[in-house]
């Protein structure tokens, strides 16, 4: 198949035609296209990041392209189907006073071999092969002994650690909010690429000593602090600490930076499924699980009493008075309501415990291995709790009570039969004046 021949780099001091190109995340990947070329080298200039260029030669083979665009020297390219290309680039910094001469193409590094199976790792909704590979995989491509992925959270601000190879201790959280900030909270503001040679004699940032607990771990005193960036957002951050052979080199910073666009995406990635994984899962005006959900984790407890033993207990609660709540104050009071009583309704159960909001104004409690007695407590503290004191809209207070049944059953039972009866308890309560307890009885059915 035709494609690409191996790129042969070479500094350069003028090179016509220059082609600039820029390849918006992925730094330094070449996707050109030329028509009807015959098998020549081409002189190319590429831009990687702002200050740093990559310069050398390309041979193309004509069968292998379609089209070039060449406008204002930036080259537009489509790939054709059957284009089968490598790239070995060798990295060089340009510099005003430097002399053109080819490189020995034994000491070129191949960017795209390093990166292609990383990349396909990293492709991936697993955030543990994801660590995996920022803990394992990049220091040893770019020569670090350390290494440690911080994973930012959004709702607390807090950069929590994932995993490290460090034999050392270290800050297991990092939160955004200290002052004076650390080098980690610097580069998630900036966004950028802090690159340390020096910690002792660094300035920009200045790296105070208060940051830096545990500096006597370490043989160098170089590091760079790397943030993982998706969609302008900051996901992590990957520290890479004690190079060894010197400092970072240019091929290092390119290698440092494309990398981290892939796993910022990645990770952001991660951050979304979960995300729709929640929102799939959950009610979104209460927060707790729903109705569907509801009956899976009714199932699995199901099975589990099965297999190990024991009986589950099922507690429905309804809100008195909603519709009334809704047409006198309206249905954002009514949202209000229901959002409050959730609430308490949870603070009053464990955390092996579910709370579900069933449907409208009902909601269901699973409470596995637990007898009846000890049901029916958590019942009335729920009643007692949610009538405790009223909750306002408007500068109006609005009462609170629930009515609650609940039942002890079997692992034989099924799970609708669990549902019904425990309904029939809520419905006994209703009929008994509201804001009390009913507990199903067997010769009820």
């Amino acid at each position: 198949m035709a494609g690409f021949s191996w790129v042969t780099i070479a500094a350069a001091n003028r090179l016509s035609p220059v082609f600039w190109c820029r390849c918006s995340q992925l730094y330094g990947l070449l996707f050109c296209v030329f028509w009807r070329m015959q098998p020549k080298k081409y002189p190319i200039q590429i831009q990687v990041g702002r200050r740093r260029t990559l310069c050398g030669l390309i041979s193309a083979s004509e069968t292998a392209f379609k089209r070039i665009d060449v406008g204002r020297h930036l080259v537009s390219c489509v790939f054709y189907r059957q284009c089968a290309w490598k790239a070995c680039l060798r990295m060089r910094r340009i510099d005003k006073s430097s002399t053109g001469s080819d490189l020995n193409p034994g000491e070129s590094v191949s960017l795209l071999q390093q990166i292609t199976p990383l990349a396909r790792q990293v492709n991936c909704l697993d955030i543990e092969r994801i660590a995996e590979v920022c803990i394992e995989n990049i220091p040893k491509m770019v020569g670090v002994r350390f290494a440690s992925l911080y994973i930012l959270d959004e709702t607390s601000n807090i950069l929590h650690l994932h995993k490290h190879n460090h034999p050392y201790l270290i800050n297991k959280i990092v939160s955004l909010n200290q002052n004076p900030p650390s080098p980690m909270l610097m580069a998630v503001r900036s966004k950028q690429l802090i690159l340390v040679g020096d910690i002792d004699t660094h300035n920009k940032p200045v790296i105070r000593k208060s940051h830096r607990a545990f500096a006597d771990n370490y043989e160098t005193k170089n590091c760079a602090i790397v943030p993982l960036v998706c969609q302008s957002r900051v996901v992590g951050v990957l520290n890479l600490a004690d190079k060894t052979g010197g400092n970072f080199s240019d091929a290092d910073i390119a290698l440092i930076e494309l990398l981290s666009q892939l796993i910022g995406a990645s990770i952001g990635n991660v951050k979304l499924f979960e995300k729709i994984q929640r929102q799939a899962s959950t009610d979104g005006l209460t927060g707790l699980v729903n109705h569907r959900t509801f009956y899976e984790i009714l199932e699995k407890e199901l099975w589990r009493s099965r297999r190990y033993g024991g009986r589950i207990s099922l507690i429905m609660v309804d809100v008195d008075n909603l519709k009334q709540i809704n047409d006198t104050h309206g249905h954002r009071a009514g949202d209000r309501v229901i959002r409050e009583v959730s609430r308490r309704i949870k603070s009053c159960i464990r955390q092996i415990d579910t709370a579900a909001r069933y449907g409208g104004d009902e909601f269901a409690v699973i409470l596995p291995n637990t007898v009846l007695k000890d049901v029916k407590i958590v019942a009335e503290r729920i009643v007692e709790v949610v009538a405790s004191r009223p909750t306002s809209w408007n500068r109006e207070e609005i009462p609170l009570s629930v009515s609650v049944g609940l039942g002890e059953y079997d692992a034989e039972t099924n799970p609708e039969d669990i549902t019904s009866r425990s309904d029939q308890a809520l419905y006994k309560a209703k009929q008994a004046g509201k804001n009390t307890v009913r507990v199903f009885k067997a010769d009820e059915k």
